[in-house]
């Protein structure tokens, strides 16, 4: 685990384009795992810039979201299919048949819905990459606590935390969504790189319970520490609970001197 510690959102969302780019350029058919968040805006809007500058080429890349909510269409504003067409897809080159979002809008079978989402994954060769962020109780994903450590593509019942910080999203009175379809832990733990990143005092409790504490479904972030390629990108805020700055700081010296790669 690699854990950088940055100033402001700002510098995290320029190190998080940093890496996706250089990866991109790495791979131009790379399997890339996106998020959505008010973190995640500036993020592509950094990369929405490199495209745009001719240094970055999305026309081969293969994208899957984590999640969506259960019963928004892709229209409504406040589904990640919107956001994701606003803040990215709608700006760069990414090829729509690439383009992989869960369907909030289907009723029935759902274990055969999300069994089929696995099955595109898989088709594609697996994640990449894949860019997370984390909720105030440390859930990745839709992956609430108590999630089972080894689940996959589901149906998730959302936390009342969830539901209340997601509220300033919609308007008053209307009715919020209850359920998501998600990337299990599972399925996001086979990803072969990483990056999470986290940004305000709020996310500062999960942060240091994801990367110091111990492994629980309590705290569904945690399972990252079993992963052999994964990024921490904090600020200043959201480390604020860290007891290891100092030695995260000098690790990330002593990589930048032995495996710079891993910086870009």
């Amino acid at each position: 685990m690699l854990v950088l510690l940055k100033r402001d959102s700002e510098e995290i969302s320029r190190q998080a384009a940093q890496l996706v780019a250089g990866a991109v350029r790495k791979k131009p058919g790379l399997v890339l795992g996106l998020a959505t968040g008010g973190t995640m805006v500036d993020v592509y809007k950094h990369l929405v810039q490199l495209h745009k500058e001719g240094s970055l080429d999305f026309s081969r890349v293969v994208t899957f979201n984590l999640d969506e909510y259960l019963g928004l269409p892709a229209t409504h504003s406040q589904s990640f299919h919107y956001f994701m067409r606003e803040h990215f897809f709608s700006r760069v080159n990414v090829n729509p048949r690439n383009i992989h979002i869960p369907d909030g809008t289907i009723q029935g079978n759902y274990d055969q819905y999300c069994a089929s989402f696995e099955e595109d994954i898989r088709k594609a060769g697996g994640i990449d990459l894949q860019i997370l962020g984390i909720g105030r109780n440390g859930h990745i994903g839709f992956n609430e606590p108590t999630s089972s450590l080894a689940s996959r593509t589901r149906l998730k019942v959302l936390s009342q935390e969830t539901m209340d910080d997601n509220a300033k999203s919609f308007a008053p009175g209307e009715e919020r969504p209850r359920c998501a379809i998600t990337m299990g832990i599972g399925t996001i733990l086979e990803a072969r790189k990483i990056i999470l990143l986290a940004t305000g005092a709020a996310k500062a409790a999960a942060v240091a319970k994801s990367i110091e504490g111990p492994i629980a479904s309590a705290v569904s972030a945690s399972v990252l520490q079993l992963h052999p390629e994964v990024t921490f990108i904090v600020d200043e805020q959201a480390a604020s609970q860290l007891t290891q700055r100092e030695y995260y700081r000098r690790v990330l010296e002593m990589t930048a001197l032995l495996t710079p790669d891993r910086l870009s």
